[in-house]
């Protein structure tokens, strides 16, 4: 992350100072919160819907088995005078090999999720950077640097572009050019 910052602001001034020897190049540089613009768009809405609902589905999943897990310890509490060390120990066993269980299936199933997030806003990402690309063409811009991943505090209101990726990228998904496709 830091590497990026500072690959962003070695190349943003190597631009400024090279386009300072020419007297006619105008540096025109602009910003967008990418993460933002996934967030507003109605195919970063739809995919963040679909990640929701596979994440309530593994959490009742997880806290059935949770729930489980605390009774088994609760019962196990209670016999613990009672029973014999052997099928205390056996007991014991089975109660740790369960919670091993179920906190390797809590990470299996973060794993899944982060990957089922990529997948669907890497779709998102790609259309994105081709808008991006056509508005830095088309408007002049010498560079486009992701707020967060350059490290950007403040920029004016005038240079941040992600009202309008916004925008366009809403448009062309409506007319059927931008959209992500449905996955489930």
């Amino acid at each position: 992350m830091r590497f990026c910052r500072i690959v962003v602001f070695t190349l943003a001034a190597v631009v400024l100072a090279g386009s300072a020897t020419t007297v006619d190049a105008q540096v025109k540089i602009g910003v967008v919160d990418l993460q933002r613009a996934i967030n507003e768009t109605e195919d970063g809405r739809q995919a963040k819907r679909r990640l929701k609902k596979v994440f309530d589905e593994r959490q009742q999943s997880l806290n059935k088995k949770q729930e489980a897990l605390k009774a088994q310890k609760e019962s196990l509490e209670r016999q613990q005078d009672v029973l014999s060390q052997d099928a205390l120990k056996k007991k014991v066993e089975k109660y740790q090999a369960d919670l091993m269980e179920l906190q390797n299936e809590y990470v299996q199933y973060q794993e899944e999720l982060s990957t089922k997030e990529g997948e669907l806003t890497q779709k998102i990402l790609e259309k994105m950077q081709a808008i991006l690309r056509r508005i830095g063409q088309t408007d002049g811009y010498t560079m486009i640097i992701e707020a967060n991943e350059g490290g950007v505090v403040w920029v004016p209101s005038n240079l941040d572009l992600t009202d309008v990726l916004i925008q366009r990228y809403n448009k062309q998904a409506k007319s059927g050019g931008g959209g992500a496709k449905k996955s489930k």
